[in-house]
């Protein structure tokens, strides 16, 4: 039984040999301003930072696993457990940047993918984080080659963006995710941050505000706040738990283009 996801370079090799070589891009669902691009990866695999948000489809065993430390489940992940669809196009986009390697070619390649010129916004990884400090720098370059577009990404790997924070352009907005490995980084470092609440009155308490439209996401303000839980957890969990109660309280924390 696997007990943590593959190494993204490692384990995920290009199974789709026919694809063109070129990126799969997604448009933003309800909860993203109209005009946004989106990019994601594998769930899980290529989070090398997530703890208490990791699960991912396990390709071998095909079903879903939590990580040991999961508090609320990845939603990324049970979307590509359910999602054949979206398993191949996350895979598609790795094995791409697999064969790319470097920090200048994976640059181009993003750049060449990247969709029509009226989606003003690009948010990275839906599902996936900066797995490598290769990659990391790949997407800052490629924000420098699209000045007039808004790039923004959560991301729980700190110690590459710490590492590389004098790379990040103005046009690249960061928000470091509370729940992951390096948790203690984020205040030292000053880090704009948010918080995954169970309810909108945890929100509250914190004097936070909810971002349910990603207005904060890709607004550089330097302003904490938080994302309310969405989607199913593991049975018999908290999360579950809060989902109810939500659903109860006629509470909007579904961001499906039908909610």
């Amino acid at each position: 039984m696997s007990n943590k996801p593959y190494s993204p370079f490692n384990k995920l090799k290009p199974v789709y040999p026919e694809f063109r070589r070129t990126l799969f891009f997604g448009i933003g669902n309800a909860k993203l301003t109209e005009g946004t691009a989106t990019f994601s990866l594998p769930a899980g695999y290529t989070c090398p930072g997530a703890d208490k948000c990791l699960a991912w489809f396990d390709r071998k065993e095909k079903r879903l696993i939590d990580g040991p430390n999961s508090e609320h489940r990845c939603f990324a992940a049970t979307m590509e457990a359910s999602r054949p669809s979206l398993r191949k196009s996350v895979e598609r986009n790795l094995a791409i940047l697999q064969e790319a390697r470097t920090t200048a070619k994976m640059s181009n390649v993003i750049d060449l993918s990247l969709p029509a010129a009226f989606l003003h916004f690009v948010r990275v990884h839906v599902d996936g984080d900066f797995f490598h400090q290769d990659y990391f720098l790949a997407w800052m370059s490629a924000a420098r080659m699209n000045p007039e577009r808004t790039f923004y990404a959560y991301t729980k790997s700190l110690p590459i963006w710490i590492a590389h924070r004098d790379k990040v352009p103005k046009n690249f907005v960061l928000t470091a995710s509370w729940g992951g490995k390096w948790d203690s980084l984020i205040e030292p470092n000053k880090l704009r941050s948010a918080r995954v609440v169970q309810h909108p009155h945890e929100a509250v308490q914190l004097g936070l505000e909810l971002d349910q439209d990603a207005r904060h996401a890709r607004t550089d303000d330097g302003r904490d706040f938080c994302l309310l839980i969405h989607g199913m957890g593991a049975p018999g969990s908290r999360h579950n738990a809060s989902i109810k109660r939500l659903k109860s309280e006629g509470v909007r924390y579904s961001y499906s283009k039908a909610s």
